[in-house]
């Protein structure tokens, strides 16, 4: 039986999908908050709830009684832990959100591990974790040590939490550095969404750095198929590991950490001209300054995921945004 935390979210739901699919037992865990339109989340939880073999449990992270209750009662092997609080822009004027989720709650999944016996635990981290870095492709090598936005600072966090628990109590920990996921039954509040939803409106879309942006744009089906094969290889000690030149992505515990990703950064106006393609229809653009938080750019080198896993990301953005535009078009009727 896998738990599912964040199920009712973008990522959380296309992978309890994917699990349901192969036949997995899945316990989907959410606290249904108003970050965005909570009638996405429903409607989420509306598809997964005609698997039979899904169940669901509302419950924040911050919960910890209720957590050890869902632990105790649904016998977990593994945990995907997806929930937090996530955005950049939202994290400078909400840290506590942040703290609450994205540290207090992790500590408490984590700890709901180790007493559980539960054979590995796989997290969501970030790209936002390589911050002021300026050399790309970012490598899991790379020092992390820059942030520059407490969310990428909760998510670094989480990622030394599970080396410590990795090496204190042998708990399997595997950290996904995911780079900007698209895809159908996305965020509201994520560029694909904004942009289409305004550029149907006959709205001004807001372009930051004026255009010259690249992102590692990744299709959500991608990102979780990615997921699923972390899940089913633990992490295991790395045997050559050198404490006198130690390696960033693994250790002498069962810990690993992996960048997932397209490999192929794209230009952010390039990424707004298929949206417009799909829609039939220009955007009109209010350029803007560089956001406070943000990076020009970000470039996963997924080598290391292929090299173990044989990670392949298979969905160009061409084909991502045709998707995304028709499940949006259907969704909402437009």
């Amino acid at each position: 039986m896998i738990l599912v935390t964040g199920a009712a979210g973008f990522i959380g739901f296309h992978l309890s999908q994917l699990l349901l699919a192969r036949g997995e037992h899945v316990v989907g865990l959410d606290n249904i908050n108003d970050y965005y339109d909570v009638r996405i989340k429903h409607a989420r939880l509306e598809q997964l709830s005609t698997h039979d073999n899904f169940t669901f449990i509302k419950c924040d992270l911050t919960d910890r009684a209720g957590l050890d209750r869902a632990f105790k009662q649904q016998r977990f092997t593994k945990v995907v832990n997806l929930a937090a609080q996530a955005g950049v822009r939202y994290s400078i004027d909400h840290p506590h959100k942040y703290v609450d989720s994205n540290l207090i709650g992790f500590v408490n999944i984590i700890e709901c591990c180790r007493h559980h016996d539960i054979e590995h635990l796989v997290y969501a981290s970030t790209s936002s974790v390589y911050g002021a870095n300026s050399k790309q492709p970012f490598s899991e090598q790379d020092s992390v040590s820059h942030p520059l936005a407490l969310y990428a600072a909760t998510k670094r966090a989480n990622e030394l939490i599970a080396h410590s628990y990795a090496s204190l109590y042998g708990l399997p920990s595997t950290g996904l550095r995911f780079f900007t996921v698209y895809g159908p039954w996305g965020r509201p509040d994520m560029a694909l969404f904004l942009f289409t939803k305004k550029i149907l409106a006959g709205e001004p879309i807001d372009v930051y750095n004026h255009g010259k942006m690249r992102r590692d744009f990744t299709y959500v089906s991608d990102i979780v198929s990615g997921i699923a094969c972390a899940l089913d290889h633990p992490a295991q000690p790395d045997l050559q590991w050198d404490a006198a030149n130690p390696s960033e992505a693994s250790s002498f515990a069962p810990y690993r950490l992996y960048n997932i990703g397209r490999g192929a950064p794209v230009d952010l106006m390039e990424f707004i001209h298929a949206i417009e393609d799909n829609l039939g229809k220009k955007a009109q653009y209010n350029m803007m300054p560089m956001q406070a938080g943000d990076v020009p750019s970000s470039h996963a080198d997924v080598g290391l995921l292929a090299q173990d896993l044989g990670y392949a990301p298979k969905v160009s953005v061409q084909e991502g945004v045709a998707n995304f535009v028709t499940w949006y078009r259907a969704f909402y009727q437009v």
